[in-house]
């Protein structure tokens, strides 16, 4: 049964499985303060996989309870999604799309739902990649897991309005063939312009593989979890990165093995290695800005990225 008592003030809601370790809760009350809101933010853990009815549990509670304004979705996203979808009375395209919701939010007395991985992801992937880097180098994408945030990704960069700097090939891995499958399913037709390979890589020396197959100048990316959610790495210790490349770790918190794989390369290897923290702030900013109706956000991002570093 849902632990939650109807909101007090104004309240956003952080979905999650140990919401309570994430840095959002102390940071959360920083930036209400900088941004002149009288709101807190409540952490609502579920298991992964949970039964549908507790997700729909949660949302019924947002949906009825007036000063819950809103919520952020992590790892539920899908789940949540399938048990939830009849609940709101507005889905962006995205979230048609991915079939995933991230961002909860309340206008105009409608339940609105949002996908905002694929706003956040290319603003994150815009901070570090300079432009033109795919014109002009001509490197390869080899994303790490099939799930939301690789999905992201792709729709990011199969955008019309990314031209013709984007990469021409997309690698996706996955340990698992059915989320591979619906990757797949997903993406298919989605930019002519891009050549998606999806490879079944049920052990780490599989992508170790593809890893040293890869062209110099190409963007590697850790989007399986491992590191944050369960330990480890997508690859092996003898893994050997291409030249002159982009690594992004997308997880901000935890061990980051595969981002220590990476830093021992830095030099020889002359690689660029991003960790998640910008992601972890554009996502956040994103769905607050939805969820309390502030216009300006991209304006405010920088001055929020250094209260949360403080917090």
């Amino acid at each position: 049964m849902l632990n939650v008592q109807p909101a007090v003030k104004p309240t956003i809601y952080f979905i999650g499985v140990t919401t309570g370790k994430s840095s959002i809760m102390r940071v959360f009350p920083k930036w209400a303060e900088a941004l002149g809101l009288d709101a807190e933010i409540k952490g609502i853990d579920f298991k992964p996989h949970s039964p549908g009815e507790d997700y729909r549990e949660a949302v019924e509670f947002i949906k009825k309870d007036p000063l819950s304004m809103g919520a952020l979705v992590t790892t539920h996203k899908i789940d949540l999604y399938n048990a939830c979808k009849d609940l709101f009375e507005y889905l962006d395209p995205f979230a048609l799309k991915l079939g995933e919701i991230s961002s909860i939010s309340k206008k105009d007395g409608k339940l609105c739902g949002h996908a905002k991985d694929p706003i956040s992801s290319g603003l994150a992937l815009e901070h570090f990649v300079p432009e033109n880097y795919w014109k002009e180098h001509g490197g390869d994408t080899f994303l790490m897991g099939a799930g939301g945030a690789a999905l992201a990704m792709s729709l990011y960069f199969g955008q019309e309005k990314s031209g013709d700097d984007i990469p021409k090939k997309i690698i996706i891995s996955n340990r698992s063939l059915p989320r591979l499958e619906s990757a797949k399913k997903i993406l298919e037709g989605l930019n002519p312009a891009i050549e998606f390979e999806y490879l079944h890589t049920p052990s780490p020396e599989d992508n170790d593989r593809i890893l040293a197959s890869l062209k110099p100048h190409s963007l590697i990316v850790n989007a399986t979890g491992l590191g944050k959610d369960a330990p480890g790495s997508p690859l092996t210790e003898r893994c050997s990165f291409p030249k002159d490349s982009l690594v992004w770790e997308i997880n901000y918190r935890g061990e980051l093995v595969f981002m220590e794989q990476a830093k021992a390369q830095e030099k020889e290897k002359n690689l660029y290695i991003e960790d998640g923290w910008i992601y972890f702030i554009h996502g956040w900013t994103q769905v607050v800005a939805e969820v309390f109706h502030i216009d300006n956000i991209a304006e405010k991002v920088l001055m929020l990225s250094e209260v949360a570093k403080n917090a």
